[in-house]
Order: C-alpha cells, then sequence, then structure tokens
C-alpha cells in the first residue's frame, strides 16, 4: 500500500524549518504527557535527522542540556545548537555515562529509532522488538530514578507481551499514536513517566 509522503505534515516541517514531520509526533506526546521541561538532560537515542533533537533543545533552553546518539554521520545542521551534543555511536556499545562525557543520569530518554524495514511485516516488528528490548535492557544506564521516557514500538503479539512485562518499570505507563503518524503506519509510542530503577 502507498502513500504520499509529502503530506500536510510533511509541508508544514518545511515551512517550519524542522528536519523531520516526527516534529510533531513528540510536540504532540510532550503536550498530552509534559514529559520536557525547562533545565532537564535529555538524551535522544537514533536522532538522525534530529527534529527532536530541535524541539528538546528549545524546550529545555540555555540551562538543559540534550545528548543525541545515531550510527549515522553528526548532522552538521544541528551545528549551532549550542545546548546540544552529538555523537556518532551505536548506542547499544555504550556502557557507562563515561562514554557520553556525562556525570551523571538524564531526566529524560527519547527513542524515535526504527529498524531498516524490509515490508516484511513479522520481520520488521521482530526488529523493532528487538531494538526496543535492548533500549529497556539499558535504561538503567542512562535515565534517572523518577524520569520520563518516550519509545516508538511496532505493534505486535510480541511487543504487547513484552511491554506489559515493564508496566512496573514507570509509575506511569501509557501508549500513544500521534494524529501526524502516517494511517498505513503500525507504530505507536510508549510513555514512561517516574522510572523505578530497580
Amino acid at each position: 500500500m502507498s502513500f504520499k509522503v509529502k503530506d500536510h505534515f510533511y509541508k508544514k516541517a518545511k515551512q517550519d524549518k524542522f528536519l523531520a514531520r516526527s516534529i510533531y509526533k513528540l510536540e504532540e506526546i510532550d503536550k498530552k504527557n509534559k514529559i520536557l521541561k525547562q533545565g532537564d538532560r535529555i538524551l535522544d537515542l537514533g536522532y538522525y535527522p534530529g527534529s527532536w533533537i530541535q524541539y528538546s533543545s528549545k524546550k529545555v533552553g540555555e540551562k538543559g542540556i540534550v545528548v543525541g546518539i545515531d550510527i549515522q554521520p553528526i548532522n552538521q545542521k544541528l551545528s549551532h545548537l549550542k545546548n546540544v551534543t552529538l555523537f556518532e555511536k551505536d548506542i547499544f556499545e555504550i556502557k557507562t555515562l563515561q562514554d557520553l562525557e556525562i556525570g551523571e543520569c538524564f531526566d529524560v530518554v527519547l527513542s524515535d529509532m526504527a529498524p531498516k524495514t524490509t515490508g516484511i511485516k513479522s520481520v520488521d516488528q521482530d526488529r523493532s522488538l528487538a531494538l526496543v528490548e535492548n533500549v529497556f535492557e539499558h535504561l538503567h544506564i542512562f535515565l534517572k530514578e523518577g524520569g520520563n521516557f518516550i519509545i516508538k514500538v511496532f505493534d505486535s503479539h510480541g511487543a504487547q507481551e513484552f511491554l506489559k512485562s515493564k508496566r512496573g518499570s514507570f509509575k506511569s505507563f501509557s501508549f500513544l499514536k500521534p494524529k501526524s503518524t502516517r494511517a498505513v503506519s503500525k507504530e505507536f509510542f510508549v510513555i514512561g513517566k517516574d522510572f523505578q530503577n530497580e
């Protein structure tokens, strides 16, 4: 099934000078759930091309910091943002915060990561779930006690079962499919608030 890539949100992102339409997903999630605030320390996993970095940088202000990690080469279009540091790294090879030149855990961890899709539904679902499981496994390294978390998930029975097992990791645990998500997409976002680092 095909869809028009250059839809309303694509055009709006161009007009608003954002690097991708996914900015509007984070904006909606944040407005509804109050995830990011002034002065926060934000970690964006798989940030490329960087629209979530653009949003986070503005939201946390001068006293906040935003760190982005991706296996893609660093996007120089973000180099003017003074409160942003970017790394070309594999997230899952990071073992300590010192690898990110950071001394303390983050207030918020964001992940809009998706696997390289094949178009084969079951394969793409499995690859997405493997990413999600890996992020959850590493969360205790990055996210402070009481911190907030947003992650993209491709819906599947396996994903639903895994997420059920993780509900206890947060005091508040909810799902949202933002309005700017394409109708054909099976993705949704998990919003965890008040991390219980056990």
